[in-house]
């Protein structure tokens, strides 16, 4: 069986997407996802699947906003309500 570097890059993203899942803290979880997500979409245009990448662009960019919204969040409070 001969591997080549998509296949490296799907099975990543695939890994790192299912870890974000176990994470308790929610910018760990989103941190993970993202970096996840944005492998999926490299590997989506790799391999020239649209929905692939499109979807997982999209889920990047979520978590994106959601990041940027809790460190901006933390810096005006000095916590975020996602501490917990």
């Amino acid at each position: 069986m001969e591997f080549h570097l998509v296949d490296y890059i799907g099975y990543a993203a695939s890994i790192l997407v299912a870890l974000s899942l176990t994470m308790k803290h929610i910018i760990k979880l989103r941190v993970i996802n993202f970096i996840g997500c944005t492998l999926f979409t490299i590997y989506g245009v790799m391999i020239d699947s649209w929905p692939v990448a499109l979807t997982n662009g999209f889920i990047a960019c979520v978590n994106v906003v959601y990041l940027t919204a809790m460190y901006r969040e933390f810096r005006k409070n000095g916590r975020s309500k996602f501490d917990e």
